[in-house]
């Protein structure tokens, strides 16, 4: 019997090459399935989810209704948690209202946060999200909103806090954010397998946090392993090996539907 193909495209963010370590590099059985790999920045993901280039890819939770006729939410592999959302940034002692920010993708979740939450803010353009936060402290835009390592180094910056989108948005709904998520295309038949091994890769990135080191190092934005660690600590949780009732219910929120 032969191997069965299947392209997979995730981030080089420390969550995910941690989450999908196991299954890259080969520590645990993946059975037949033949795993190539690529990396692309959220919003190259969600484009790609888009035109359905992948066969199992991450994307941001917010686009899941645009392509769930193709894809099925994995229910392992998801970013979603308190107190992990997105940070709402400007440069040091402006004052002036937010009328122009950059945004890390007009597809991703964070852009949707900011529409929702905070309406009045007229022009979003998007940025490279580890490019943002430079553009912002060189005046090119009133704000910014950060994702992945940017949310934590941005105090090394000339940038302070406007808002925390993953506090207003539990503050509202009294829900975790899911930020992203990982899916699965329907008309491979592979989505009970492909979610049973995620959630095996996760177990032992979970038990063996050491081994997935170098691979996680060697795609990072930002190499510091206290950064590292307090990534993969913040985006992978218990809702990373499972949804449940409350991560679904959160979906179902942040979409407006069933997903």
């Amino acid at each position: 019997m032969g191997s069965r193909r299947v392209r997979l495209a995730i981030s080089p963010c420390p969550n995910d090459t941690f989450m999908f370590d196991a299954i890259v590099n080969r520590r645990i059985d993946v059975g037949d399935f033949d795993i190539e790999v690529e990396y692309l920045d959220i919003e190259q993901l969600n484009a790609a989810a888009i035109e359905h280039r992948y066969d199992v890819t991450k994307c941001s939770t917010a686009i899941l209704p645009a392509i769930a006729k193709d894809y099925a939410l994995l229910d392992s592999g998801s970013a979603l948690g308190r107190g992990n959302g997105p940070l709402l940034v400007r440069r040091k002692g402006e004052s002036a209202p937010l009328r122009h920010i950059a945004v890390p993708g007009e597809h991703t979740t964070a852009n949707a946060l900011v529409g929702r939450l905070f309406p009045e803010i007229e022009e979003r353009t998007a940025v490279l999200f580890s490019d943002i936060a430079a553009a912002v402290e060189r005046g090119e835009y009133d704000g910014g909103v950060l994702i992945h390592e940017g949310r934590f180094v941005y105090q090394k910056r000339n940038l302070e806090l406007v808002a925390d989108l993953g506090l207003e948005w539990e503050q509202r709904v009294a829900l975790p954010l899911p930020l992203g998520s990982i899916v699965a295309r329907r008309d491979m038949d592979i989505v009970a397998e492909f979610e049973a091994l995620l959630r095996r890769s996760i177990e032992y990135a979970f038990a063996h946090p050491e081994a997935s080191r170098d691979y996680v190092k060697a795609h990072a934005q930002e190499l510091e392993d206290s950064v590292i660690d307090n990534h993969i600590a913040l985006f992978v949780n218990d809702f990373s090996l499972s949804l449940g009732d409350e991560g679904r219910r959160a979906v179902r929120v942040l979409c407006g539907c069933e997903v």
